[in-house]
């Protein structure tokens, strides 16, 4: 009796039944249609890294076992193309609910994710942002509301929705004991490609990622930010439509999170939809073209960055520490009402916000109040966060 095939997780390997499509008999030539030569929506895009790399949909035999981790998602009989209108949204969601008995984790939030664009979901622990994450990602079930993804009813089509989709998670679940090229390689197979079409596309990722140079090394030694790009390499074998990222760069120093963001910026490039988590509030302003802040399953904004920090904020705003000394704010910002919009007091500081940060400043010295150091500075997305979701940790 033969070795019966098995995933890495020690699941067999379950192969579908085969059956003929409506593609030509075998061995019968067939003439590739012509290229076209239309131009594309957005005007001619300069060819990616990853451009050359061929494109492959068939069926995807998987480990079980796999697609319960999130390392591997299948995709069976997935299609070339969406089953959505290719002028709508790749994902909509509308009442999109989740709960985990009593407890309501997502409530009720409506978005919609068009083709080539970087969403971002930001919010404090337990807001909501992983259990909508794995929604879209189909690893878990919706509890009420409507759900597309790729046109698809996740209910229905989990796997075919899998299929198409590259997932990121938050903690790296590379196999250390095998080489980086390796698991490249024995990813691809779990999606039955040919050993031909991995092996070219695992050299374009590994030429993306930068880790040419380590394809014959184990991935143990590896460092966190080269074990985080391969593991976005790793979920790009499959040529996904839509890619997942939760907390990207989360553990990792300044510079490795930097080649990760001009990863991820060439990718967007490219087309690619991405859907990212993240806590970094400059992460999101680099990478995103829309955000959601998120607060207690609910949406509590959602825009692009510059408009959240107009509509929800000011342009700049002005920082005063007055060391030891005892300074009442409210005699600091009497009289200040027509030049700041809003004052938040700190135990360390005491922030205005402001259109104009220097005339505030100079009103403030008009007036005597000498503080220990004044900073003016244009105003963040983290202000914008601090002010929808608040200042008190959340556990």
């Amino acid at each position: 009796m033969g070795r019966q095939r098995r995933g890495p997780d020690n699941h067999p390997v379950v192969r579908p039944a085969c059956r003929r499509g409506p593609g030509p008999a075998p061995g019968r030539r067939t003439e590739a249609p012509p290229a076209s030569t239309e131009p594309t929506a957005g005007g001619p895009q300069a060819p990616g890294p990853l451009a050359s790399v061929p494109r492959w949909r068939a069926h995807r035999p998987v480990a079980a076992g796999a697609i319960a981790s999130g390392v591997v998602s299948p995709r069976h009989d997935a299609p070339a193309h969406n089953d959505a209108d290719p002028t709508g949204p790749l994902v909509l969601a509308s009442g999109l609910t989740k709960r985990f008995g009593d407890f309501v984790a997502v409530d009720g939030v409506d978005f919609a994710i068009a083709r080539g664009e970087s969403y971002g979901l930001l919010g404090p622990n337990g807001a909501g942002k992983t259990s909508t994450m794995r929604m879209i990602a189909c690893m878990s079930p919706v509890s009420g509301g409507v759900l597309r993804v790729l046109g698809l009813d996740p209910a229905t089509d989990g796997a075919r929705i899998r299929g198409r989709l590259g997932v990121v998670p938050q903690e790296d679940t590379l196999d250390l004991e095998l080489t980086v090229l390796d698991n490249l390689m024995i990813y691809g197979r779990y999606f039955d490609m040919p050993r031909r079409v991995i092996r070219e596309r695992a050299e374009q990722l590994l030429d993306f990622a930068q880790l040419t140079e380590r394809a014959h090394d184990k991935v143990d030694p590896l460092s966190g930010g080269m074990k985080r790009r391969l593991t976005i390499a790793r979920a790009l074998v499959s040529d996904p439509e839509l890619l997942i990222l939760d907390e990207p760069t989360t553990g990792l120093d300044p510079q490795a999170r930097h080649l990760l963001w001009d990863r991820l910026y060439r990718l967007k490039q490219q087309g690619v939809t991405l859907v990212i988590t993240t806590h970094y509030m400059d992460e999101a302003e680099q990478l995103c073209d829309r955000l959601a802040v998120m607060d207690d399953g609910r949406f509590a904004a959602e825009g692009s960055p510059r408009q959240l920090i107009e509509r929800y904020s000011t342009r700049e705003v002005l920082e005063l520490r007055f060391g030891a000394a005892e300074v009442d704010p409210r005699a600091v910002v009497a009289g200040l009402d027509g030049l700041v919009q809003r004052t938040e007091v700190l135990p360390d500081r005491l922030l205005l916000y402001a259109e104009d940060g220097e005339l505030v400043l100079g009103e403030v010295h008009r007036r005597g109040v000498v503080p220990e150091s004044a900073l003016v500075r244009r105003c963040t997305l983290e202000d914008v966060f601090l002010h929808l979701t608040g200042r008190s940790l959340v556990d």
